[in-house]
C-alpha cells in the first residue's frame, strides 16, 4: 500500500498500488489550457501533480497497461503527432516550508527560482521573484521550443498558515497574487498548468490577477479526480476487501458495508461519484484494521474555535448546513463564518443542491469524520482534556448499557460543569450558556452513536435524544432550570407520546426528565419513570 506515496514513478517503478486516474489526465491535457482543482489533504493531489510531471516529460514507460498508454498513442496519430513529447516543466511544490516568519514565502519561491535560472538563463535586470518567473517561462520556452508546462501544488499553504496573523497573511497575499498573475501574462508560452490546493480563495485575493483559471473543482466529470470511487475499490482492493474480512471475522458484505459508513461519502459535485477517503482506506488495507486515520493527521483547532465563538447550532452539522454557491466557493477567513472551508478541507461534503436557490446542503461524509470532529468539539465546550475526552465518553457507555441512570446522570453533570463562563450580560449570557449546553448534550449523545444507537433532536419534533442499548430505551427530554422542572420534562415526554414507538420493542424503558440549572451551569435534577 503506498501510504504516504505522493511520486508517480515511484509508486509504477516499486509495485504499489495505483488506481488508474490517467483518464482524468487525458480529459484536462486536451481541454483548457490553466485549471485550478482544491481537494482537502491526503486526498491525492500531489500524486495526480506528479501522473501529469511523468506526462509531460514523456515518461511513457510509467504509464503501460494504464488508459493513457493507449489513448495518447491514438490521439498522437489523429492530430499526426509524435506521442509522448516532452515539455519543459516548472513543478512548484509549497508544502515543504513552515510559513510563520515573514520571509519563509521569498525564501521558498527563490530556491525553486534558483534551480529554474540554472537550467534556463537568468538576466540581471530581472530582479524581484514575478519578473524572474515570467523570464525563466519565456527563456523554457525558447531555448527548447515547447511550450511550458506549470505544476503548483498546496499553492494555498502559505495563507493557511498564517490565518491567525492577518498581517502577515496579507503580505503573502499580495506576493502570490504577483507571482501567479505571470501565469496569465506569459499565455503564449504555456501548453499546460494546473494549480492545486485545499481552498478556493476569493477573486479580491490570489486570483484577482489570474482571471483565466478554469476552476474544475466542483465539477461533475471531475468528481472522483481525487479519491476512490466505490468501482474503483471493488476493482483495485478485492484480495485487500478478503484479507480484511478474514482478519475481522466479517464477511465479505459487512466489511463492504463498514468500509462505506466509515470512509466513503465525499461528494465534490451537485451530482457525480462519491468518493472513499484514499489515506484512510490504503490504512485500513494495510494495517488490516478499521481506526481513524484521514482525521487523526489533522485537528481542525482553529476551526472547532470560530464555530464556538459563533455559537453555531452544532446540530446542523449532520446534514443540515446550508450555504449558497458563492460562499462555497470562495473562501475568506472570517470568524463569523467558518462552513465554507469546513466543506473545502474535507470536514463536510455536499449532502444535496437546491436548485431554486442555488445553495448547497452540507453534512459529515462518513462516521470517521463525523466522530473525529465532534471528539474535537467537546473538549472546546467543556474542561474536558483532548485525551480525557474518549475515556468520558466510553464511562457514559459503560453506565446506559447497564440501565444505571444516576450513573449517567452524574457523569453528564460532571462534564456540563466543565462550561466556560462567558463574558456578556447577564440576558445574553443565560442565552449563550443555553446554546452551549444544548451543544454539549448533542455532542455527548451523538458520541454514544459509536457504540449504541441514538437518535438526537431534530426539526420532527422527537424526545431530546432517545438512547438504544441490548436491554433498556432511553427516552430523554431537557430542559433549562428557568424553564421547567424534571416533572414537566417527564410531562412532555408523557403527553407527546415520546416513548409510544418503542413500546412493542421488548426491552425496558426509561424515561428521563433533566433539569439544567443556569446558575450554577450543569445539570440541577433529573427524574426516571419506567414504563
Amino acid at each position: 500500500m503506498p501510504i504516504g506515496g505522493q511520486n508517480f514513478q515511484d509508486l509504477r517503478k516499486k509495485g504499489f498500488v495505483y488506481v488508474d486516474k490517467t483518464s482524468y489526465v487525458f480529459q484536462l491535457i486536451n481541454g483548457s489550457k490553466v485549471y485550478f482543482l482544491s481537494r482537502p489533504r491526503r486526498f491525492g493531489k500531489s500524486l495526480f501533480l506528479s501522473t501529469l510531471e511523468a506526462y509531460f516529460l514523456g515518461k511513457r514507460e510509467l504509464f503501460q497497461g494504464l488508459y493513457l498508454e493507449k489513448a495518447e498513442e491514438e490521439l498522437a496519430q489523429l492530430e499526426n503527432r509524435e506521442a509522448w513529447q516532452e515539455y519543459p516543466v516548472l513543478y512548484l511544490d509549497l508544502n515543504g516550508s513552515n510559513y510563520k516568519e515573514p520571509e519563509s514565502l521569498s525564501i521558498n519561491l527563490d530556491t525553486h527560482l534558483v534551480s529554474w535560472e540554472a537550467r534556463y538563463g537568468a538576466e540581471s535586470s530581472e530582479k524581484d521573484l514575478s519578473t524572474r518567473f515570467r523570464g525563466i517561462i519565456r527563456r523554457a520556452y525558447e531555448k527548447t521550443g515547447r511550450q511550458v508546462v506549470i505544476l503548483i501544488d498546496e499553492y494555498d499553504k502559505p495563507l493557511l498558515e498564517t490565518i491567525d496573523n492577518p498581517k502577515l497573511n496579507e503580505a503573502y497575499r499580495d506576493t502570490l497574487r504577483a507571482f501567479y498573475s505571470v501565469i496569465k501574462s506569459s499565455d503564449q508560452y504555456l501548453r499546460f498548468a494546473l494549480l492545486v490546493g485545499i481552498t478556493k480563495f476569493g477573486k479580491i485575493s490570489v486570483f484577482s490577477g489570474l482571471n483565466n483559471l478554469n476552476d474544475i473543482s466542483m465539477d461533475k466529470a471531475m468528481a472522483g479526480i481525487c479519491g476512490i470511487t466505490e468501482p474503483e475499490l471493488l476493482s483495485n482492493f478485492s484480495s485487500e476487501i478478503s484479507a480484511l474480512a478474514n482478519e475481522l471475522e466479517l464477511s465479505e458484505e459487512e466489511i463492504l458495508r463498514t468500509l462505506k459508513q466509515r470512509y466513503d461519502g465525499y461528494l465534490f459535485a451537485r451530482k457525480g461519484d462519491k468518493v472513499y477517503s484514499p489515506f484512510s482506506l490504503l490504512n485500513v488495507f494495510d494495517k488490516l484494521r478499521m481506526d481513524s486515520y484521514w482525521y487523526a493527521t489533522g485537528t481542525p483547532t482553529f476551526l472547532v474555535e470560530y464555530l464556538k465563538v459563533a455559537h453555531y447550532d452544532l446540530p446542523n452539522l449532520d446534514g443540515h448546513v446550508l450555504l449558497t454557491a458563492d460562499a462555497m466557493e470562495h473562501y475568506i477567513a472570517d470568524a463569523r463564518n467558518a462552513l465554507p472551508i469546513l466543506y473545502q478541507a474535507g470536514y463536510l461534503t455536499i449532502k444535496g443542491y437546491i436548485a431554486e436557490g442555488n445553495i448547497y446542503r452540507l453534512g459529515f461524509p462518513n462516521d470517521e469524520v463525523r466522530y473525529g470532529f465532534l471528539n474535537s468539539l467537546l473538549p472546546a465546550y467543556t474542561s474536558l482534556s483532548a485525551s480525557d475526552t474518549g475515556l468520558a465518553i466510553w464511562e457514559f457507555v459503560e453506565a446506559t448499557k447497564s440501565g444505571d441512570v444516576d450513573g449517567v446522570m452524574t457523569r453528564l453533570q460532571t462534564i456540563l460543569a466543565g462550561i466556560p463562563y462567558v463574558t456578556a450580560s447577564p440576558d445574553e449570557a443565560v442565552k449563550l450558556y443555553e446554546r452551549d449546553y444544548q451543544a454539549v448534550i448533542y455532542v455527548i449523545f451523538s458520541l454514544l452513536g459509536q457504540f449504541v444507537q441514538t437518535e438526537v433532536q431534530n426539526a420532527g419534533g422527537r424526545a431530546d435524544c432517545v438512547v438504544h442499548t441490548q436491554e433498556v430505551i432511553y427516552v430523554f427530554e431537557f430542559k433549562l432550570w428557568s424553564a421547567g422542572t424534571p416533572e414537566k420534562a417527564l410531562e412532555q415526554i408523557r403527553t407527546s407520546g415520546y416513548a409510544l414507538p418503542y413500546q412493542s420493542s421488548g426491552k425496558r424503558i426509561l424515561l428521563v426528565g433533566v433539569s439544567f440549572d443556569e446558575q450554577k451551569r450543569t445539570i440541577g435534577a433529573w427524574k426516571v419513570e419506567e414504563l
